[in-house]
């Protein structure tokens, strides 16, 4: 068999690695980040019997090579750890791990392999079964769906041993149960804690930067970054002034407050702009990409895809971003609307549980569309542990005493002597990424698919689509291009669906009655909360939206040539 994985390369354009052992087969594309020089995988113990794979930052890797003193270890890479835990420890190991991983590991002594995810599913990962009994395990969709009869999301936080041929859930955090938490509200060890999981993050052997809307999550990394960056390895090696990066249309909310924070923090920020039609002509592109049809991330993957392109175009192989602070704090609008702090609680879990359907998916595969890696402090898991101990009575939305969304992560950072952000910044309204890139970017794109889909289309789609049946002209608009690109079964069952307002689960929207009638995933959608919520009449499609969109039928493809293995790894 060979294996020509372009489908992937994108991920990792520094290097191509191929394995064989047997009917078993490791193929990895690599983005050389820690370690470039001599970090190539596929990775080994010291006499090559277990062989790694890997897609990911393991953080605290230098602590682990000290708990393996009697271990010899080929590269200064991160990853190289793993092969000589897992000789220690055996699969007991991967709540050692302290980062975003993907990985398969093969024991050539028994021929058994070993397959994980990181606990929040910060990396993306699939499985797949072929019908000859083999098993396929890729960083992406595309990598199993010409050669699988059954495919599916690898659930995070698991493991999948061929010893005992099912999956594990290594991670067990107390949250997980989603009983209430007791812990009182204390500022300093919150802030102490989401610094400590930005400033690891820091870890790198290649240019980096921040990405920089301007609202609270995105601007408190770059404050702490900005702050730290000088005591760290990386400045020594590329300077102490921090990169920071944004994209909007020309006037968006996210570049005004980008602006501004940057010249605050001091830092060398690089402001991209794109137009409606920009995104439109990209979309075929990032359904490819990010490979989901759920609206909200089509919306918000889109200014991300093309932001990441100019990223890279300047040198830059990592970014810091502020993804998963809203589910953790409840921070989108309509949790303005919970009724209680049980309730409030068990939404943030349900929230953090589905991030790699969503906003993770979204910002790996955005980012690594263009070979670029991104790092989320707010999903480290002290920290979570950390901020999910907290009594949801303390991050309960309480208008009457002074307390918005996330009013906690605020409150925390909010130091009057050395100041971390402007206070207006600190307490800026909650915007989603799709709405402050610019409020037109979504009316364009529901123009758009208003022009592409029709009201006789729409009364047939419960027979088009048995699956998550597409209640918009946007969403069929999607799920379109979606099956075009991914036909299978397997495929579009990877997707999530349900009702949703402002990002919500389907459970949240029985909150407000009113909001049965508005179900879109925009922030705006939370009537009587946001600032610059819908109106009836927004509903209509904009008639400058009305703009052709370009098809793309060629898609590279993998060639495979001979039997198929019984394993094969892609990361």
């Amino acid at each position: 068999m060979i294996l020509k994985p372009k489908e992937l390369k994108h991920r990792g354009p520094d290097w191509s690695g191929l394995y064989q052992h047997g009917d078993n087969f490791l193929s990895h594309q690599r983005l050389a980040v820690i370690d470039p020089a001599s970090g190539d995988q596929p990775l080994y113990n010291e006499d090559k019997s277990i062989v790694v794979t890997v897609n990911g930052e393991i953080y605290n890797h230098e602590a682990l090579r000290n708990r393996l003193p009697n271990h010899k270890f080929r590269t200064g890479s991160d990853c190289d750890v793993i092969a000589h835990l897992y000789e220690e420890f055996g699969e007991d190991f991967v709540d050692m791990l302290d980062g975003m991983f993907s990985f398969v590991l093969l024991d050539t002594r028994d021929n058994s392999f070993l397959v994980a995810r990181d606990a929040i599913g910060i990396t993306s990962l699939y499985i797949g079964w072929g019908l000859d009994g083999s098993i396929w395990i890729s960083s992406e969709m595309k990598g199993l769906n010409d050669d699988c009869e059954h495919f599916e999301c690898f659930p995070p936080g698991h493991l999948y041993s061929s010893k005992n041929g099912g999956f594990r859930r290594w991670y067990n955090p107390s949250w997980f149960s989603e009983a209430v938490p007791s812990t009182p509200y204390d500022p300093i060890v919150l802030r102490r804690a989401f610094e400590n999981a930005v400033v690891k993050r820091l870890m790198t052997d290649v240019p980096f930067g921040v990405l920089l809307s301007g609202g609270l999550d995105s601007s408190l990394v770059a404050s702490i970054t900005a702050r730290h960056l000088a005591e760290t390895k990386a400045a020594k090696q590329w300077g102490a002034q921090l990169h920071s990066f944004c994209v909007g249309l020309e006037g968006s909310p996210d570049l005004k407050a980008g602006k501004e924070v940057a010249d605050y923090l001091g830092t060398v920020h690089h402001e991209f702009h794109f137009t409606v039609q920009d995104g439109i002509d990209a979309i075929e592109d990032v359904i490819y990409h990010v490979e989901t049809y759920d609206v909200t991330t089509i919306r918000a993957s889109t200014p991300m895809f093309l932001m990441s392109r100019k990223i890279k175009s300047l040198g830059v192989k990592m970014v810091i971003s502020g993804e998963g602070s809203d589910e953790i704090f409840g921070g989108y609008l309509y949790f303005h609307k919970a009724p209680n702090k049980e309730e409030f609680h068990r939404e943030t879990c349900h929230k953090i549980k589905a991030l790699h359907q969503y906003d993770c998916l979204r910002a790996n595969k955005s980012t690594s569309a263009w070979g670029l890696e991104a790092r989320v402090p707010f999903l480290d898991k002290e920290f979570i542990n950390v901020a999910m101990a907290i009594d949801p009575e303390w991050k309960m939305i309480k208008r009457d005493q002074g307390r918005i969304e996330k009013w906690v992560l605020r409150r925390a950072f909010d130091d009057e002597d050395h100041p971390y952000l402007p206070k207006h910044i600190l307490y800026r309204q909650k915007e989603q990424f799709s709405d402050g890139v610019g409020y037109s970017w979504i009316d364009g794109l529901k123009a758009h698919a208003a022009s592409h889909v029709t009201d006789k289309m729409m009364r047939n789609a419960k027979n088009i689509f048995l699956h998550n049946t597409p209640t918009t002209k946007e969403a069929y608009y999607y799920r379109m291009i979606f099956e075009r690109f991914f036909p299978q079964n397997s495929a579009k069952l990877t997707v999530p669906g349900g009702p949703s307002v402002a990002c919500s689960t389907a459970k949240a929207v029985e909150w407000d009655a009113s909001w049965s009638n508005n179900l879109d995933p925009s922030g705006r959608a939370a009537l009587g909360v946001h600032a610059s919520a819908y109106e009836a009449q927004l509903s209509a499609p904009l008639a400058n939206g009305n703009v052709p969109v370009k098809i793309f039928n060629n898609v590279p493809r993998m060639v495979e040539v001979g039997a198929p293995a019984s394993l094969t790894i892609r990361s």
